[in-house]
Parts: structure tokens; sequence; C-alpha cells
């Protein structure tokens, strides 16, 4: 078994708190940095690591950092994105939960990088148990002189204050969650400017994702050599992935980054459950395209996800089995993104309603064959570039692929006049 960094401390139940995570290693990153490293030399040694972010677009973390303006007077922010909403994901939550202090570290030192002033944890509502475990971490820290003022010691300011979200599915992209914090209605922002030169408040800001902020201190200790070994892949590093449906063992894992949808499906989730048979799965989340059992084999990075027509995005993946009816596993998920829009732009607040109506009618055994190329219609009309955020274009991958692959189990909702899964619960 490969090394598994982020995960390996957390405990098979409860928390790792301050004193223990101190046991096994915890701050000594932070002290490094602190004494040995310039702001620069961080940005540089994350950029090296090749680290990308872990939220869904895989963008290059050190990168993102590169674009902060560094001469600008008055304060910067930073802010973990903790508001994990996107449905069958649930990997940012193991971390939260087993090891705040591992995300706290990495955050100190992400703030020191981009010297930042201050720094916020922005949770999803609905993690009781994350935000309780959070504040504590939080007020550990400060106890132990890790926050606050001169930080070890050194000239080195950082104030961190959790933030629990309102429980909107939108607050988890980057500018709506800036809105969010600033009190806001949760809409995108036009881009540009981007966040990292006018974001919270109009300051300089850095959004990442909690699993990419749960890296720094490992990258400090080990280097980006290292980071990049335990991958099996270019995109360094390991992954958490999940799964969910119905497999024998549903769960997450850390694994090295690059492990194929076959180990995932048959060696870590158990293979499918007696009686089921694997048709396909969205292999990052709800907002990505569908693959199917001729992918079993691709890679699970973000080069060999794309390759195959979808999107690594989180990272876990929800199966869809032979019992399930495609059409209502699309209908539940475009509901969820319908229900999600925050209505700022037309085409997605419109055109969502809409493609979740005409699922339903198919699925009720009302729709009619002109309703299937709307469907087709809306997967082009929502798409990229046609809308003001990313929300409908996700929301059309699962749409646009399952009427790619399962387009006979569309056509079959049209011909009987009802669901032909009916008789199997859903």
């Amino acid at each position: 078994m490969k090394e598994r960094p982020l995960t390996q401390y957390i405990p098979d139940s409860g928390t790792l708190h301050l004193r223990e995570y101190e046991a096994v290693g915890g701050y000594a990153a932070l002290r490094k940095v602190l004494r040995e490293m310039t702001p620069a030399e961080v940005t540089a040694l994350v950029k090296d690591a090749n680290l990308k972010g872990r939220g869904g677009a895989g963008f290059s973390t050190g990168m993102k950092w590169s674009f902060v303006p560094m001469d600008v007077p008055g304060p910067k922010y930073l802010v973990a994105n903790a508001d994990e909403m996107e449905p069958g994901t649930f990997k940012d939550r193991w971390l939260l939960e087993g090891n705040p202090h591992q995300l706290l570290e990495g955050m100190i030192i992400s703030a020191y990088a981009i010297q930042a002033t201050e720094a916020f944890v922005f949770l999803r509502w609905a993690y009781k148990y994350a935000a309780h475990e959070m504040r504590r971490a939080i007020a550990d820290a400060y106890m132990a002189g890790y926050l606050g003022k001169n930080i070890l010691g050194k000239d080195f300011n950082l104030e961190m204050q959790l933030h629990t979200g309102v429980g909107r599915y939108m607050c988890g992209e980057e500018t709506a969650l800036l809105n969010s914090l600033e009190g806001k209605r949760a809409t995108p922002r036009a881009k540009p400017p981007f966040p990292q030169v006018s974001g919270l408040f109009g300051r300089p800001t850095i959004v990442n994702n909690v699993e990419t902020l749960s890296w720094m201190p490992h990258i400090v200790n080990n280097g980006p050599e290292w980071f990049k070994s335990l991958s099996y892949t270019g995109d360094g590093g390991t992954k958490i992935y999940g799964v969910s449906g119905k497999v024998n063992k549903p769960g997450a894992w850390e694994l090295p980054m690059g492990v194929t949808m076959r180990e995932l499906l048959e060696e870590h989730a158990g293979g499918m459950k007696n009686g089921y048979r694997f048709r396909g799965a969205l292999p990052g989340g709800a907002s990505t395209d569908f693959l199917t059992d001729a992918h079993l084999d691709v890679k699970m990075d973000f080069a060999g996800v794309a390759a195959a027509g979808s999107r690594l995005g989180t990272g876990t993946m929800v199966v869809l089995d032979d019992h399930t009816c495609p059409v209502g596993f699309v209908h539940n998920l475009e509901h969820f993104f319908a229900q999600e829009s925050c209505g700022f732009c037309t085409p997605c607040r419109e055109g969502l309603p809409w493609t979740e109506k005409i699922l339903l009618s198919l699925e009720k055994g009302t729709g009619t064959m002109a309703d299937i190329e709307q469907l087709d219609m809306h997967t082009r009309l929502l798409g990229p570039g046609n809308t003001f955020c990313a929300l409908a274009p996700g929301a059309m991958e699962p749409l646009q692929s399952a009427l790619k692959y399962f387009r006979d189990d569309f056509e079959q909702h049209v011909k009987e006049k009802k669901c032909p899964y009916a008789h199997h619960s859903h």
C-alpha cells in the first residue's frame, strides 16, 4: 500500500485533537515555513509540486496563488471552501471531522504564502459535527500560539473564523461563496476581476478546497518530488476517491492519483451487490458526465477522465446499476440543480426547471419523442459559455451523457408510455 498522508492519522472514530496531531509531527511544517522560508518560496514550492485543486476544477494551486498582487497595502484573505454540496461527494467531511488541525496548518501556511491576515472556513450548514470540531480546533490553535498575533514569535499575524453557510449549492462557486460570506445573496460575480485581485470585500482573496489546503504541511515537510511520486500519473499526490450506489462497500479511500475506475469499483468498493449489474457511473459527483463499462480502465486523474469525455470533478463516483432507471436517476439530479439555480441568469433559471419537467413527464409516461429532442437542445443551450457560471453546464453533463449512452431507455419510456423500471424499487 502506498502512503496515505491526508488520512493516515484520522482515528477510526472521533477526531485527532491538537496534542495528538502534534505528536505525529503536526505544526512542524508551519515552524519550518516561518523560520526558513519567504512567502514567495512557499508559493514556488507548491507550484513545483504541481498540486491541482481538489475541489473539482483541477487548476494549479501555486499558479492561482501567484496571481495575488503582493505589493498592495491593506488586508488579504484566505478562504477554505468547505461547502461540500456536490451530490455524491463526501470527501472533505472525512478530513474536517477526522483531522481539522491538518486543514488549519495548511491554511496558516497558505495564508503566509499570500500574506493574508484573515482566514475563513466556509462550512456547509449541515456539517454540524465538523463545525463543532473546527471551532474547537481553531480555539486550541489560538491557545497554542499558531493563530493570532506574532505567530510562533515571528512577524506574522493571522485571525481565523468559522462561517457556516446557508445551505445553497451555489455557495460552492467561489465568487458566490464570497458574496454569501459578505452577507449578500449567493450569486456569482462577473470575472474579471478575479478574486485573487478583487475578492472578499474587494480585497485580494484566495479560495481553495479543504482537500487542497490539507496538502500544504505534507508538501512543505517532504518536498515536491515526493508529492509527485505518490501518484500513478502526471497529476501528483493521492486523491480521496469515493463510491456510492449499489456496491458492496460504499465509502471513501485515499489512493494514488490515477487509480482506474475498475480498481476503485472492484477492489475498494467490493464490486456490485448481488443481482445488480454496473451500467455506468458519474466519476466525480453529480455534475460530471456518465462513463460506462467501456471506460472501466480509465485512469481517474484530471487528464484521463477528461480524455474519456467526462471530468474527475471531486473524484467521488456515483454508480448507476441495471435496476435503476437512468431517466429517473437524471430527473432526480435535475430536480436538485433546478432547485439550486440562483436565478441570476435566464438560461439556467428557466432552462433547468424545464428540463426537469420534461424528464418528469417521461418518467410518468406522458413524454414524446419531441421531448427527447428538447432535452438534446437544452444540453447545448445550457452548455459552457451560455450561462453566467458553471452550474447549468454542470447540470447538463449527466443529462447529455445519459442521452448518449442510455437513449434506448428514454425512447422506451415514450413507446411504453411508462417507466419500464417501475416494478423495481427505485
